[in-house]
């Protein structure tokens, strides 16, 4: 049960969120739907390498990456998009594409773009193609203590 660690995490940090279960959908936009969440709180994590080591890049569904934006931003040479060959030992929990944005439970580093920051409330894949959760962004930001940048379009 990919979601186990992750409610784990979240119950042990007194974080109260609602877990949405959903047909099977694989890109943020079809999970927002799916599960009848805004584009604009759906958030999507994309594993990126700065320098070589992983982070996790957090944006809304709605938004793209501007590599070079994160590459300003972070101060690294080299910014590319992680292959899921790269990443998917780092996540044996979650399915492929599915990982929430918990840097904490991967070893990794969050950034999280300045428009999903604004937001009151957060929903991301919770390790599945088939569940989300959604809870308060100050919990998500106080567990993940992400780096909140612009990166975006």
């Amino acid at each position: 049960m990919p979601v186990k660690k992750l409610k784990d995490y979240l119950d042990a940090n007194g974080v109260k969120y609602v877990s949405i279960i959903h047909s099977k959908a694989y890109t943020a936009q079809e999970v927002a739907a799916s599960a009848h969440v805004s584009g604009k709180i759906m958030a999507k994590t994309v594993i990126v390498e700065l320098d070589g080591a992983m982070a996790m890049a957090v944006l809304p569904a709605d938004r793209k990456i501007v590599l070079q934006d994160l590459r300003e931003i972070t101060g690294s040479d080299q910014v590319k998009f992680a292959s899921e060959e790269q990443f998917q030992a780092r996540f044996p929990d979650c399915e492929t594409g599915a990982m929430p944005p918990f840097g904490r439970l991967y070893g990794m580093d969050v950034y999280v773009a300045d428009a999903l920051a604004q937001n009151e409330e957060i929903a991301f894949n919770a390790g599945s193609h088939v569940e989300i959760i959604k809870l308060a962004y100050r919990d998500f930001e106080r567990l993940a203590q992400p780096k909140v940048v612009s990166f975006t379009n």
